[in-house]
């Protein structure tokens, strides 16, 4: 099945209360598996920063093994699995991989991944510079691999491990991994 094209939209003001309505729609469904209210991560939880229109939510659990039963429980909200990163989360995208409007990490709380992703987020969001430049490097990257999301998250890459570097946040098994699932 073929993945949806990479394609940069403009910064879209909605995108918070997309996430919100997604959030509490998350939190009543897979409340038996969640240590925590879902977090907006992803260039969508930046105010002003062109995206991908995909409003990704990560949540909270406590181990990857103890929410294997949200797989099945994710569905009821249209949320399809995908085995992206199974180590380290588990990856869904609504309502499937031609056409996405959500991603769903549920990822272990405290765990490295978890601290990257949310350090990166509010990086971006409390320096407009590093955002700017973010912005620009997202859409040279979206034209280069427009048909491959696993080389656009990866060239992004090098420059969220600055990020973290300089925050003095970077993981031992790199920043937000450069195969993290298609963002």
């Amino acid at each position: 099945m073929d993945d949806a094209p990479v394609e940069i939209a403009a910064a879209d003001p909605r995108w918070p209360a997309l996430f919100a309505a997604e959030r509490d729609a998350i939190a009543a469904v897979l409340a038996p598996w969640l240590v925590g209210p879902p977090e907006h991560i992803g260039s969508t939880a930046v105010p002003g920063l062109a995206a991908k229109p995909v409003i990704d939510i990560m949540a909270p659990v406590t181990s990857l093994d103890a929410s294997s039963g949200a797989i099945a429980a994710a569905a009821q909200l249209q949320y399809a699995y995908a085995p992206y990163q199974a180590e380290t989360m588990h990856w869904f995208c609504k309502p499937g991989p031609q056409h996405r409007t959500h991603h769903l990490h549920l990822v272990p709380i405290g765990s490295p991944l978890w601290r990257d992703r949310l350090a990166f987020r509010d990086a971006l969001r409390s320096d407009a510079g590093l955002r700017d430049a973010y912005a620009a490097l997202k859409q040279r990257l979206a034209l280069a691999h427009r048909h491959d999301r696993d080389a656009y998250t990866a060239a992004k890459g090098p420059f969220v491990a600055q990020v973290l570097i300089r925050a003095g946040l970077a993981s031992a098994d790199g920043p937000m991994s450069p195969r993290s699932p298609p963002r």
